[in-house]
């Protein structure tokens, strides 16, 4: 008898504790029965970053702004929101794994990320065949939300962004040839560098030179025979920060003098480490700098991050990081819910003026009203050059 009941007495409490851990995560669909949120005292956001691998530095850049925004803003619908931190290692099929992982085994009813346009491209069909929102930060791949009703993003797009550079070295620098230097195997090298071409090409520049290379590439040598060979008067070079400060160190090496343009990439710390002075010269495209932040949201957010990080000055990454989390906290706050449709149904109709300016999303969850910034790589740090509309 004693057997008997002690086994039942398990069997109990096991059911009552797999209740208790359920009960903690986030609802599915807008028609479930019960509560219009969580049910519990949690609500739980995921958050898949390549913390290792090659694209680590930018994974702990925007998670950085992430957790502080985490910080500034812990609580919604008097629950406390926790974040789920996964490395997708810097790797496709992990990414969607990691994706996987959050929403099947956490429970989370959002997610934010992932950095690199390529890893949230893989995780995309995740998301949207769960019906889970997940919020970009940087990814500025039209792929990434293309034909997804689930995948939003808080930064514009690299057709506004090759726009804005090829102007920049045609109507600025007064650049008349160009190069091109790409990453073939790289959604967002390709496209960034596609979309300067045809800019370029339009205004009546030249492309002199296309080079190519694949992941994990260490020697540019050739790439940098055949782009001196043509003497351009600006090479432009999309790349992810393992291949960029091999690429700007090499071109100089090789007595490529010219000016070296990019994208967003470019803004990290790492990138100055690594090149050196090769980096001095540098002009990029971003989404954002503390000199010319003037919101509210800005001015809340630079206090953060001077009171973690003293005297340093915060990437775009890190900014936009940070507007990533308002946009979902904003969703659930609006949609008095945290069930995963009726947050995309508010993630929809996001409108706000966050830390890197008005953030208003087209019909695709991109959010498109932005300016872009222009930065230089001058002494060893980033310069502020000039903010221009991508009209």
């Amino acid at each position: 008898m004693k057997k008997r009941f002690s086994v039942a007495l398990a069997v109990v409490l096991t059911l009552a504790l797999s209740l208790a851990l359920f009960s903690t995560g986030c609802t599915k669909k807008a028609d479930d029965p019960g509560t219009s949120d969580s049910g519990g005292d949690v609500i739980k956001i995921g958050v898949y970053q390549p913390l290792t691998g090659a694209n680590a530095a930018g994974g702990e850049l925007e998670l950085a702004g992430v957790k502080l925004a985490n910080e500034a803003y812990p609580e919604v619908l008097g629950k406390k929101i926790e974040l789920v931190v996964v490395d997708n290692k810097s790797d496709k099929a992990e990414a969607a794994n990691a994706a996987s992982r959050l929403i099947e085994k956490d429970g989370v009813c959002a997610v934010i990320g992932s950095y690199a346009s390529a890893l949230a491209i893989a995780a995309g069909e995740v998301m949207k065949s769960n019906e889970v929102p997940a919020v970009g930060v940087s990814n500025t791949n039209v792929q990434v939300t293309k034909g997804n009703d689930f995948y939003f993003r808080a930064c514009s797009l690299d057709p506004y962004q090759g726009t804005v550079m090829a102007r920049y070295a045609f109507n600025t620098l007064g650049a008349k040839s160009a190069a091109i230097i790409k990453n073939n195997a790289d959604d967002y090298s390709v496209g960034l560098a596609n979309f300067f071409k045809e800019e370029f090409l339009k205004l009546g520049g030249t492309i002199v030179s296309e080079t190519e290379y694949l992941n994990d590439t260490q020697d540019f040598n050739a790439q940098m025979t055949e782009i001196k060979s043509k003497n351009p008067e600006v090479v432009f070079s999309p790349a992810l920060i393992d291949s960029l400060a091999l690429i700007v160190k090499q071109a100089r090496e090789n007595g490529v003098t010219v000016p070296i343009l990019g994208g967003d990439t470019y803004e990290n710390p790492d990138f100055l480490t690594l090149a050196g002075e090769s980096a001095n010269g540098c002009v990029f495209s971003t989404f954002f700098d503390a000199e010319g932040a003037s919101t509210e949201e800005a001015t809340k957010f630079l206090a953060a991050y001077e009171a973690k990080t003293p005297g340093e000055s915060p990437s775009a990454a890190t900014a936009l990081g940070w507007d990533a989390y308002l946009m979902i906290y904003k969703a659930i706050e609006k949609a008095g819910s945290a069930d995963s449709i009726a947050i995309r149904d508010q993630l929809v109709l996001t409108d706000f003026d966050g830390v890197t300016g008005k953030t208003v999303l087209n019909e695709d969850g991109d959010a498109v009203t932005k300016d872009w910034v222009i930065k230089e790589v001058k002494d060893g740090a980033f310069s502020y050059l000039a903010t221009v509309s991508p009209a």
